[in-house]
């Protein structure tokens, strides 16, 4: 097929052109479509064939079917170019355009690099626990979880390790327990007596 040297993109429709394709392959991730003049066939992704989920492309094309496309992306990879197409932003029957600005293309790329960009990120706990307190300036819990009344005790996630050490400082902030009446006490251990005594 390839004649030895890389492909170009000179003979490949302009980007965000409608045309009107062979489907040449119908695979569980989406569809081939022949360009006309030009021998480079597009990708149409299950996901560009409908405004609906598709989960079987087959029960959406066959092998032979005209159906109208949206050239949506050109790129090259390995000395090979990589054509995305789109049904679902083209009427099927007159081939006019659903999304004439782009809006939904530029929207769903969007959302697509934005979902790339935090797959490999991992959650730990230790961001939690290097997190600050805004309202009490603690460490191990944000604001909305704070239970710090104002002038109360404060509370902080203390990593294993550095126990001991928190707990001398920890000790700083305690609030006193407050006293009772001692009167208070005695009257009523004189009157525990007194029911003895009966």
């Amino acid at each position: 097929m390839n004649s030895g040297r890389p492909e170009t993109m000179e003979n490949l429709p302009a980007l965000y052109t409608i045309f009107q394709g062979e489907v040449a392959m119908v695979t569980d991730y989406g569809a081939f479509i022949k360009i006309p003049g030009c021998r480079k066939q597009g990708l149409v992704h299950r996901t560009h064939m409908s405004s609906c989920r598709v989960d079987k492309p087959s029960e959406i094309v066959d092998v032979g079917d005209k159906v109208w496309v949206k050239l949506i992306g050109r790129e090259m990879k390995n000395d090979r170019i990589k054509v995305s197409l789109s049904m679902k932003v083209v009427n099927q029957g007159t081939g006019k355009d659903l999304d004439p600005n782009n809006v939904i293309i530029e929207q769903e790329e969007r959302r697509r690099r934005s979902f790339q960009d935090y797959t490999g990120q991992k959650i730990t706990l230790e961001a939690v626990l290097n997190t600050t307190c805004k309202k009490c300036g603690c460490k191990g819990h944000f604001a909305k979880d704070c239970f710090m009344q104002p002038g109360g005790t404060k509370y902080s996630l203390i990593p294993d390790e550095e126990e001991e050490k928190e707990e001398a400082k920890s000790a700083e902030f305690e609030k006193p327990v407050p006293t009772r009446n001692p009167s208070r006490k005695r009257k009523k251990a004189g009157k525990m007596e007194k029911r003895r005594d009966e």
